[in-house]
């Protein structure tokens, strides 16, 4: 496949890239900062993840879109974003330009209707350090639901730079919802697989360890 990778540079995006690759598939890298990265079947390009011409020139001629942009740290606590909410409604207008359906996205555990499984402290937690971005994140979820998309939106529990593992746990199931922890690089696991086939369009599975 030729995958297109937006917000690449980092964190789960990064070790997409690193994943696909070795999976053999070609890789079209988008995100502002510079990828120190040679590899056959890699393309890096710069680009603004809520400029369309950047985001159309990145997906162009791609199988499939994986979106991973990360929160802005000015964003964490006190200042309101739109970043997510933004970038994506570029994103499904040029994925339908460019003839693409399938997308796969990151939000996190506690966005959309998985806010309902978190405890109180948990949920206390969260908005009191990432509530403005996952406030966002609840508008990017239905903009990607209400789209025509073939979509999958990965909700991921509380992230660790450990190793791939392999083992961890998709749950599908609303009633199996739980927070926890998982690797960016299972999360990055997780995302290419889901690409491969077609077994977790419209679903919004719950990622931990």
């Amino acid at each position: 496949m030729k995958l297109a990778i937006i917000g690449a540079s980092r964190g789960i995006g990064r070790k997409a890239v690193d994943e696909a690759l070795e999976r053999g598939h070609q890789v079209r890298a988008m995100s502002r900062s510079q990828m120190d990265l040679e590899a056959d079947g890699f393309e890096w390009m710069e680009g603004d993840a809520t400029n369309g011409v950047d985001v159309f020139n990145a997906i162009d001629g791609c199988d499939a879109v994986i979106l991973t942009l990360g929160v802005p740290r000015d964003a964490r606590v006190l200042k309101k974003t739109t970043l997510f909410s933004d970038a994506t409604r570029v994103l499904i207008e040029q994925m339908e330009k460019a003839g693409i359906k399938r997308l796969l996205t990151v939000t996190g555990f506690g966005a959309g209707d998985s806010a309902e499984k978190l405890s109180t402290p948990e949920r206390l937690t969260q908005k009191a350090f990432l509530g403005r971005a996952y406030a966002d994140k609840d508008v990017q979820e239905q903009l990607i639901r209400d789209s025509d998309l073939d979509w999958t939106i990965a909700r991921p529990g509380i992230l660790s730079d450990n190793r791939k593992s392999g083992a961890y746990k998709v749950l599908t199931e609303k009633a199996e919802w739980r927070n926890g922890l998982i690797s960016r690089a299972d999360v990055a696991d997780f995302l290419v697989t889901a690409a491969e086939g077609s077994e977790m369009v419209g679903k919004t599975p719950a990622l931990q360890r």
